[in-house]
């Protein structure tokens, strides 16, 4: 159940960062309210996560595939950039997040 909590953890951050772009530096006050419960939910959801996934692990999987799908709906959704070094960059985080569920799958 640990993933599935981690997973949904991950989903309300992508969702939160993106209302803090949309908030306008909590200007709008209704994309604020989305940023401030989207975090606390994925703060929440990720707490319950650790009871079962290692942190070191769960916290490098919540960033890593965090990065990546913010990386893609900050271009898909603002037109950011996406020049070969960030795309290399993601490949590398990628990599770490499978080495680190490999690594702690095995002891």
């Amino acid at each position: 159940m640990g993933y599935v909590e981690l997973i949904l953890a991950i989903i309300f951050e992508i969702i939160a960062t993106a209302f803090l772009k949309l908030s306008n530096n909590f200007t709008n006050v209704w994309y604020s309210l989305g940023t401030i419960i989207s975090y606390c939910l994925c703060y929440y959801l990720f707490s319950l996560s650790l009871k079962s996934i290692a942190l070191g692990v769960a916290y490098a999987t919540w960033c890593g595939v965090g990065i990546i799908f913010t990386g893609i709906v900050s271009y898909l959704l603002w037109h950011e950039s996406f020049p070969l070094p960030k795309l290399i960059g993601i490949i590398l985080i990628i990599i770490g997040v499978v080495l680190c569920n490999l690594v702690s799958s095995h002891h």
